[in-house]
């Protein structure tokens, strides 16, 4: 693993957009004062389904998908990470080991607290604390609409899907519409809970539509509208899963 730790605090926009932001001035001051950076590579593991959390990481910048393996032995890709998002501490609140693996999909900054640290805020903070929980509760929402989608929705929808929540999360580039992520045919089949080879046909046919248009591993979405529209999301809803 490339892996390199600091000791010289989180980055001062650690106060904005995450839990963070109910926290005080001294509050953030003791924060940075026990935090590591840690930088890490493509296809790194921050850490793996079965080891013990010895806390938690906040994503400065960075995707991540935090992947399960099924009964079958295939990754299933159950929650994508971004900047100002903060993973591993439900295994914390739970005291048990992760239930997931979180991999990099690019090279990343984060930062470790530890869990002593975090549990000390939860204590002293209750504002904090809610925000925590608010956490907690949307990730399981979006968990439960997954099985919901998977179980119920035609695979060329949870595919569409699967490109609606690549560009909430990671957005685009510099153009408003190539996908600002590389991502394989495999992965978004691990999101969508598909094959490759579904995944391969549903992106073809998306293209001889001229919704997207490929380049390699490259994404651009030329009609969002009828991208929504075959993965059956109103205008004004979020992806489903």
């Amino acid at each position: 693993m490339h892996k390199k730790e600091e000791s010289d605090g989180i980055d001062s926009n650690l106060n904005f957009k995450s839990i963070f932001c109910e926290l005080s001035a001294d509050e953030l001051k003791d924060l940075h004062s026990v935090t590591r950076a840690v930088f890490l590579k493509r296809g790194d593991a921050v850490f793996t389904e079965g080891a013990y959390p010895r806390g938690l990481y906040y994503v400065n910048k960075g995707k991540i998908k935090v992947t399960q393996i099924g009964a079958d032995g295939k990754e299933q890709i159950v929650h994508l990470v971004k900047d100002t998002d903060v993973m591993g501490y439900r295994a914390i609140l739970s005291g048990d080991r992760y239930s997931c693996s979180a991999i990099l999909m690019e090279d990343s900054l984060l930062y470790f607290i530890p869990k002593d640290i975090f549990f000390s805020l939860i204590e002293k903070n209750p504002k904090f604390a809610l925000q925590v929980f608010h956490l907690f509760s949307k990730e399981l929402k979006e968990a439960e609409k997954k099985i919901t989608s998977i179980a119920q929705q035609p695979v060329k929808e949870r595919i569409a899907q699967s490109l609606i929540l690549l560009t909430e999360s990671y957005g685009f580039e510099k153009d408003g519409a190539t996908l600002a992520i590389v991502i394989t045919r495999e992965e978004i089949a691990n999101i969508s809970g598909s094959s490759r080879e579904t995944v391969i046909r549903a992106l073809t046919e998306f293209q001889k539509d001229k919704i997207i248009a490929l380049s390699g591993k490259k994404i651009k979405i030329l009609q969002p509208a009828a991208l929504r529209k075959a993965a059956n999301i109103s205008t004004d809803q979020g992806y489903l899963f």
